[in-house]
Formats: structure tokens, sequence, C-alpha cells
């Protein structure tokens, strides 16, 4: 069957405006067959418009809030012979594995070089204190175990997202959990408030915040794990996820790693580290709501009872 492809109409627009320019490649037809999938028009457009490969283009039929999703078939949209589907060019597109290990590195890299070469960043040599040895291998292996995820573990449901939406992903990270956080917490003076809090304070409470921390962690991967098991290899499948911290929330890795950075926000009693702990908990819960609408709308059978993120509340 023929499809034509065309760019949308700009609402208000005078007839005259709309037509096509000198030049332009909108509209044109493609020709797929009658039980062809979003992706292989998709495929189509892409043979026609070398520049516009299948992550690039966004889809629509009829109202423009009805996203033709990949993976389905035209059929279920009702697009037969003849009819137009509309086009959006999303930009040029970083695949999301790249972007996980842009946004990682930063802070690898900034906690690296803060806390081993200090009279670069201070002026001066100092040796750090037991909290701040603990806080940097602690930090140090966060940022690393996502790494590993984002190599052995994750499985994306989007291949891909905007090119530039990379700085202001990797802003958040690079420099709130990054710079911010590795200055303040390895600073000299932090060090003689870290050290008068440890001959001060119970160092069995040193050792909970560090257990508790380790337990965040381990429980993040194991959700992440539980993730990966429900989407086979090269599919973009979603199911309905159980088991550990799925019966009670939507989100549980989001809070198992707020419960993480609670761990070191109180083990450094650092202002650097609250705030990362308030920005970065606020965007994890704005996540854990879209997905857990996503989930309510995707599947009729989803447990009424799971709250998004925080457990009986919200």
């Amino acid at each position: 069957m023929r499809i034509t492809i065309a760019k949308r109409p700009i609402p208000g627009a005078d007839k005259a405006s709309t037509k096509p320019s000198a030049g332009s490649r909108y509209p044109f037809t493609v020709e797929v067959s009658e039980n062809a999938t979003v992706d292989d028009l998709k495929a189509a457009v892409a043979k026609q418009v070398k520049s516009m490969y299948p992550d690039r283009q966004r889809l629509s039929y009829g109202d423009k809030k009805n996203i033709l999703e990949s993976g389905s078939a035209l059929s279920k949209y009702s697009i037969g012979d003849n009819d137009t589907v509309y086009i959006k060019d999303l930009g040029p597109q970083i695949g999301w594995q790249t972007v996980f290990y842009i946004e990682y590195l930063g802070p690898i890299i900034f906690h690296y070089l803060v806390y081993n070469f200090p009279r670069f960043f201070y002026g001066t040599a100092f040796e750090h204190s037991e909290i701040q040895q603990r806080v940097y291998l602690l930090v140090m292996g966060h940022f690393i175990k996502r790494e590993l995820e984002t190599a052995f573990v994750h499985r994306f449901s989007h291949g891909t997202m905007p090119l530039m939406n990379v700085f202001k992903n990797s802003f958040h990270y690079h420099m709130l959990s990054g710079l911010n956080l590795a200055y303040w917490v390895y600073s000299p003076a932090s060090a003689q408030g870290t050290l008068l809090a440890a001959k001060l304070g119970n160092p069995m409470l040193m050792a909970i915040f560090t257990g508790v921390f380790v337990f965040a962690e381990l429980s993040n991967l194991k959700t992440h794990i539980t993730l990966r098991n429900l989407r086979p290899p090269g599919t973009r499948v979603r199911r309905i996820p159980y088991g550990y911290g799925f019966d009670i929330v939507s989100c549980p890795n989001y809070l198992f790693e707020t419960i993480a950075w609670v761990s070191i926000a109180a083990m450094t009693r650092s202002f650097a580290a609250l705030f990362f702990l308030i920005v970065s908990t606020g965007q994890m819960y704005i996540w854990a709501i879209k997905k857990h609408k996503q989930y309510k709308r995707e599947f009729p059978d989803y447990p009424k009872s799971r709250k998004s993120m925080i457990p009986y509340i919200a």
C-alpha cells in the first residue's frame, strides 16, 4: 500500500504558507506491505531520505498526539492505502548506552582528581579524614557500578535521545554529583569537620551508614537485573515487573538510590551532599511518576496498591 509522508501543517497558517517550498523533500510517498509495522514504515522513509534514520523520526497519524510506536502494526492505527502519516525530525540522535557512559564517567573523573590532587584545587596538601576516605571509596564504587551496569545489565526501551540533551543530562551528574560534591566533601575544612565528627560521634553509626549504603547499592542492582530479565535481548518489550521492591513501588531502583545518597549525606554532614540528595531525589520522583502512569496506562491489570517511588505514600 502507498502512504504519503508529510510535515504536519502549522496551526493557524494559511494554505499558501503550508505548500511545500522549492526543493522541499516533503510530501512524498512510500510503499509498504499490507501487514507492515511502524518499523517497516520508518525503514521505507529512511530509504527515501538518507539523513532521516529511524531513530530520528517521530511519526503520527491523525491527531498529533497519536504517535506511532515502534513494534506496532500499522493496522493498529487503522492506517490504510493512500493515507497520510506525519513526520517530525527529532534531530541528530545519540545512543542511550553512550549517554549513560558519558554521564557516569564525569563524576568518576572529578572525584578522582579532586581527592588525589588537593594542592591543585585547594592550594595545599593535607591528609583526608577517615570519613572522607570512606566516602571517596563509596562514591567511586557507586559510579563504577553504574558504568558496569550500562555495559552488562541495562537493556534500553528507547534506542536514542536527541544529541543536544546529553549536555543537559550530563550537567546533573558532572557538576552536582561530580565537581560540586567532590570539591566540598574532600576540602580541608571538611577534613577537619569530619575528623571532629568521627572523634565525637559513634563509630558504630558510621558503620551503620556504610552498611545501609551497601545494602541500597546491592538492592538497586537487583532491581536493575529484574528489569533486564523482563526484556528479551534485541527487543523493546515492556512487561509488568514483580519481585524484590516492585511489589510496593513501581520504581524501587530510584528508591534504593535515594537511600544510598541519604547515607552519604548523613556521613559527610555536607550541604553539598544534602543539596545533591534533594535535587536527585526530586528528579527521580518526577521520573517515577511518569513511569508509574505509563505502567497504568499500558497495563490494565497493573497492581493498584503500588505507589510510584515512596512506599505507601506516593
